[in-house]
C-alpha cells in the first residue's frame, strides 16, 4: 500500500505548498497553513469510483454520458443551441438562475445560519411534481424537515426523497438506488469521505467531496444543488474551493431583523451576474416580490430630512430605492462615517466631493447612511440620492414629496450619465413620483416621448442641490 502524503492548505484561500510557510502568496494571510493528510490513491477512491458507477447507471438511463467528451471537436461542428432548463416554478430563482436550471450543472448556495437556505430549497422542490428528488441532510433529522414541510403549503407528492446522511459513500448508493432527476446536498461543509483523514467541512475534505458530486453532475446529467456555509468574513465557507469547483454561486442575503431576503449571483457560467431576487419571509415560507419598490419605500416620510429617493437598477429590474442619512456634530475627536448597505468607500468620496467642490464643511460631523429595507445596492446612480440626503440632513430641510433622481457623481462634482435611464424614469411615473432629477446628458433620450413626470436636467452636483433645496 502507497505512503500517505501530507500536504500544507491555505485556510483562508486554499493554496497548496509542500511544506509550512509563514505568509501566504495567494491572499496574504499569516499563519493560515494547517497540515493535512491526504490519502494515497485518491483518483481511484470508493467515493469516485460509487460516483462514476452512480454516473454510468444514470448515463444508461439517457441522462448523459456524451460521445464527444472521447474525441476533440472544432468549433463550428459543436451547436450553439443552449440547453433545456429546467423550471422551478419560481420566477425569482429562475431569474438569478439565468433562466431555469441547467441539467448537469451544480449550483452552491450559500448565506448565513437561520437566514433561510434550506426553506428556499425545500420549498422548491415541494412545487416539482414531475422530478424525482433526493434531500440529503447532513444537519437535520427527517423529523425536522418534515415540521418545515408542513409549515409550507404543498400538496402531498411521493417525489421527495429525504436520506439523513453524511458519508459521501452511502450517498453515492443511495443515489443509485434512488435514481434521482435532481440531489440535493444540505450542506456540504457536513459530508465526508473516508479517503481523507481531517475532519468533515475542512478544505480537503469539501474539495475532495465537491469534486466527486461535480464529477457526477456532469457525467451524469443530474443537476446538484450544494448548500454552504458562511464564515464570520462573510465569505462561503471553503473557502474559494468550492465557488471555482461549482458552475454558479448564488448567495442569501438579509438581516434576521427584516422580513426581506436578497438572492444574489456572483457567479454563473449559463447566465448573468447580475441578477437579483427578493423574497419576504413568512410564517409559511418565502414569498416572491414581483415588485421590489412597493416594498423597500417608506411613505410616511413627509417633512423628514434626510430621506432621499433613488431610482437603481439591480439586474433588469428598475425599483425605487429610500436612502436615509443623519448628520450631526461629532461627539469626539473623530468624526465617524458608518454606511449600511452602500460601500463605505465611495460614502466617503462622495463627503470629500461635497465639501471641496460645493463648498459644505463636514469635516467635524458624523455622518451615517442606510439604504433602507436591508438592501445592499451597488449601483452608481445612487451617488445623487445619497449627497441629497446627507446635505438635507446637515441643513435639516425636507425634500418635497414626490421628488426623486438618478446620477453618479464625478470627482469633479459633475452628474455624469447613467444607462438605462427609460426604464428608471418609467418605474418612477409608475409609482406616482412627479419630479425626477436625472443627468443633462440623458434629456436627449426623452426628446420625443410624453410623459407624465417632470424631469430636472442637471450638469453639476450645485444645480442638483437648486433643484431639491431652490
Amino acid at each position: 500500500m502507497a505512503k500517505d502524503k501530507t500536504a500544507y492548505v491555505c485556510s483562508h484561500c486554499g493554496q497548496e505548498s509542500p511544506k509550512w510557510i509563514g505568509k501566504c502568496p495567494s491572499c496574504g494571510q499569516w499563519n493560515t497553513f494547517k497540515e493535512i493528510r491526504i490519502a494515497a490513491d485518491t483518483a481511484t477512491s470508493k467515493a469516485h469510483q460509487a460516483a462514476a458507477t452512480a454516473s454510468t447507471r444514470a448515463g444508461n438511463l439517457g441522462l448523459g454520458l456524451r460521445s464527444e467528451r472521447n474525441r476533440t471537436l472544432l468549433l463550428r461542428e459543436i451547436s450553439s443551441k443552449d440547453e433545456p432548463r429546467i423550471d422551478l416554478n419560481d420566477q425569482e430563482l429562475n431569474r438569478v438562475l439565468g433562466g431555469g436550471l441547467v441539467p448537469g450543472s451544480i449550483v452552491l448556495l450559500g448565506g448565513e445560519p437561520g437566514i433561510g437556505k434550506s426553506t428556499l430549497t425545500l420549498q422548491t422542490i415541494l412545487r416539482l411534481p414531475n422530478l424525482n428528488i433526493l434531500y440529503v441532510s447532513g444537519e437535520e433529522s427527517a423529523h425536522q424537515l418534515k415540521m418545515r414541510a408542513n409549515r409550507i403549503p404543498h400538496e402531498e407528492t411521493d417525489n421527495v426523497h429525504i436520506l439523513c446522511e453524511t458519508d459521501l459513500t452511502n450517498i453515492f448508493t443511495h443515489i443509485k438506488e434512488v435514481k434521482p432527476d435532481m440531489v440535493i446536498i444540505d450542506s456540504i461543509q457536513t459530508i465526508s469521505t473516508d479517503d481523507v483523514d481531517t475532519s468533515p467541512g475542512s478544505i480537503t475534505q469539501v474539495r475532495e467531496c465537491a469534486s466527486a458530486l461535480l464529477r457526477f453532475a456532469k457525467t451524469s446529467g443530474i443537476p446538484v444543488i450544494l448548500i454552504g456555509h458562511i464564515t464570520k468574513e462573510g465569505t462561503l465557507a471553503g473557502p474559494k474551493i468550492l465557488e471555482h469547483i461549482v458552475d454558479t454561486v448564488i448567495q442569501f442575503e438579509g438581516d434576521q431583523h427584516y422580513m426581506y431576503r436578497i438572492l444574489r449571483s456572483i457567479k454563473n457560467r449559463f447566465g448573468s451576474t447580475s441578477e437579483l431576487g427578493i423574497y419576504e419571509m413568512l410564517q409559511s415560507g418565502l414569498r416572491q416580490v414581483s415588485n421590489p419598490s412597493e416594498l423597500l419605500l417608506n411613505q410616511d416620510h413627509d417633512g423628514l430630512s434626510g430621506i432621499a429617493i433613488s431610482s437603481a437598477i439591480e439586474g433588469v429590474r428598475p425599483f425605487l430605492v429610500e436612502t436615509q442619512a443623519l448628520v450631526s456634530s461629532a461627539a469626539y475627536g473623530t468624526p465617524q462615517r458608518s454606511a449600511t448597505g452602500f460601500d463605505q468607500r465611495r460614502l466617503n468620496m462622495l463627503l470629500a466631493v461635497l465639501e471641496k467642490r460645493v463648498g459644505f464643511k463636514l469635516m467635524q460631523k458624523d455622518v451615517f447612511l442606510n439604504i433602507a429595507g436591508g438592501l445592499r445596492v451597488t449601483d452608481l446612480a445612487m451617488d445623487l440620492s445619497v449627497i441629497a440626503a446627507v446635505l438635507s440632513s446637515n441643513v435639516d430641510t425636507a425634500i418635497e414629496s414626490g421628488w426623486c433622481m438618478a446620477g453618479e457623481v464625478g470627482l469633479s462634482g459633475e452628474v455624469r450619465p447613467v444607462n438605462r435611464i427609460e426604464q428608471r424614469v418609467a418605474e418612477a411615473e409608475k409609482l406616482g413620483f412627479t419630479d425626477m432629477v436625472i443627468p443633462r446628458y440623458n434629456l436627449s433620450a426623452f426628446a420625443h416621448k410624453p410623459l407624465n413626470i417632470r424631469l430636472h436636467p442637471v450638469k453639476k452636483v450645485e444645480e442638483a442641490l437648486r433643484a431639491l433645496f431652490g
